[in-house]
């Protein structure tokens, strides 16, 4: 199966990278571990256990950590990749997966990924927890979005 020729756009490519900060184990970890920090230091404000800095400190820690996942991140991944500037078309087989460009085309063999994730617009193929295609669902045209995702969940483990 061959999708019709996809660019990305801006804001979706950046949700899509926020699901892909958001869905990292330890990011997960990391932000519970400050929402629990943010939630304890509030109680122990509340009892007078801590003084006004202390808790205003971890409020800005939660705070700066959110800019950063949420925004800046996702941003400045999607500038430094010039990536996201071109067309391509994402071809399908029982034995590969290719990507066609007009300087080119790269194939790789199912086994050369390590799993997929579905976005809201896109599919992430991994090649490791931090190497991955975004492939747009907008690529595929009527019922190739779950034909795609079929191939996707026989080939792939999900992540």
């Amino acid at each position: 199966m061959t999708s019709s020729t996809f660019t990305y756009q801006k804001q979706k490519v950046i949700q899509a990278l926020r699901y892909h900060f958001i869905s990292r184990k330890e990011i997960k970890l990391m932000m519970v571990m400050v929402n629990l920090f943010a939630l304890l230091s509030a109680a122990l404000f509340y009892f007078k256990k801590i003084s006004p800095l202390a808790f205003l400190l971890s409020s800005a820690l939660w705070f700066i950590m959110m800019l950063l996942f949420w925004y800046l991140l996702p941003y400045v991944i999607y500038k430094k990749s010039a990536t996201f500037l071109d067309r391509f078309k994402a071809v399908l087989q029982p034995g590969y997966f290719a990507i066609e460009h007009e300087r080119g085309e790269r194939s790789w063999k199912w086994e050369e990924f390590s799993g997929w994730m579905e976005s809201p617009h896109f599919f992430h193929l991994y090649f490791n927890s931090r190497s991955f295609f975004l492939i747009p669902k907008e690529a595929f045209e009527g019922d190739d979005v779950h034909e795609a995702r079929k191939i996707f969940s026989e080939k792939l483990k999900k992540s």
